[in-house]
């Protein structure tokens, strides 16, 4: 099967690999449908994530149909179309029931971290029954591949551990694919003020379309200055950081009002300075969190009732024999004006 191989920091290659098969009783084997890439993925490129060893195949988001399912396997059957969370769950150890699907013991987010991932013709999914999910009779397959990762991940490390509240105020640090999923869904709770962050006017324009009601441009260097301005001196409620670079968590400190809230997204591979001779007495929390993907069931309910469409975050669409081009076009987003990428296999 042709698969995208992880070759070493800064190295990749589309190459020929053997058709994954059942190891336990619980795996299942996907054929892929639909796949995307992850800002993570790019991450994992620098390496800046050195659990990913080179020879691995990338990705954690998709979705298929069943192939084929081990012993162990009481939910789904071959034949049955399938949404692939990234984070695999036992759904029996003490991290998953606290429901911190993260950190299970024999999982969490392994799929094109520990063990080969979704951007390949085929995946074999430890924990089948709990890591899985049926796909809705008429379900927009495309729209659904941005709830495997990107849609509980602004949802659940933002907006939920933001503590976003109505009449708040929110600044997004970041207007990617993750910073606008946190965007899409912070507005369940109805937050006064959106704020927006980022070096793109094409993603900043785009916040405004989903519903940002200020966005600034941060090349100035006074993207706190602004959010003062915008908050009568205060600074915001919920601070959300979706780049994963030591600047913009930073800058979150410069952004959150006290009793506020930092929610950091963005996965980092470098340290980042936490300015606590100015933070120690404002009575502020920082929040870190890995997606534990337990609000997946209400998401996939909210975008079958249209209440969200995900499908808004997807600019292009390609083969995965395209699969070098579709990296190129995500990895150069400022000039190609790329979201969300699509990959059918």
């Amino acid at each position: 099967m042709k698969a995208l191989v992880y070759r070493g920091p800064g190295l990749k290659g589309l190459e020929d690999r053997p058709k994954p098969q059942i190891q336990a009783p619980g795996d299942a084997v996907v054929k892929i449908v639909k796949t995307t890439i992850c800002g993570t993925d790019l991450h994992i490129l620098k390496g800046d994530v050195p659990s990913c060893a080179p020879g691995r195949i990338l990705g954690h988001e998709g979705v298929g149909v069943i192939d084929a399912v081990g012993a162990g396997v009481t939910t789904f059957r071959p034949g049955d179309r399938v949404l692939i969370s990234c984070i695999s769950s036992c759904g029996k150890c003490d991290y998953c029931r606290r429901g911190m699907y993260s950190h299970c013991t024999s999982g969490g987010w392994i799929l094109g971290n520990e063990i080969d991932g979704t951007q390949a013709e085929y995946v074999r999914t430890p924990h089948a029954d709990t890591s899985l999910y049926p796909i809705p009779e008429g379900a927009d397959e495309e729209a659904l591949v941005m709830l495997s990762d990107i849609l509980p991940t602004g949802f659940e490390c933002g907006v939920l551990n933001g503590k976003v509240a109505p009449g708040a105020s929110v600044a997004i640090v970041g207007a990617g694919p993750i910073g606008l999923a946190a965007l899409l869904t912070a507005q369940f709770y109805a937050p006064a003020e959106i704020i927006m962050i980022d070096l793109d006017d094409n993603r900043l324009g785009i916040a405004r379309q989903f519903g940002a009601t200020h966005t600034i441009n941060s090349a100035d260097g006074k993207a706190a200055e602004s959010v003062k301005a915008l908050t009568g001196g205060r600074g915001v409620d919920a601070a959300i950081e979706a780049v994963g670079i030591p600047a913009t968590f930073e800058l979150c400190q410069d952004l959150v009002a006290p009793g506020g809230v930092i929610a950091n997204i963005g996965v980092h591979g470098h340290k980042a300075d936490l300015h606590l001779e100015r933070l120690w007495s404002q009575n502020i929390a920082i929040t870190t969190r890995l997606v534990d993907t337990v609000t997946t069931p209400m998401l996939l309910r909210t975008v079958q009732a249209k209440k969200l469409d995900p499908a808004r975050l997807i600019t292009h669409r390609f083969r995965l024999d395209q699969m070098l081009e579709a990296y190129d076009t995500f990895g150069r987003a400022a000039a190609t004006q790329a979201l969300k990428v699509v990959i059918s296999a």
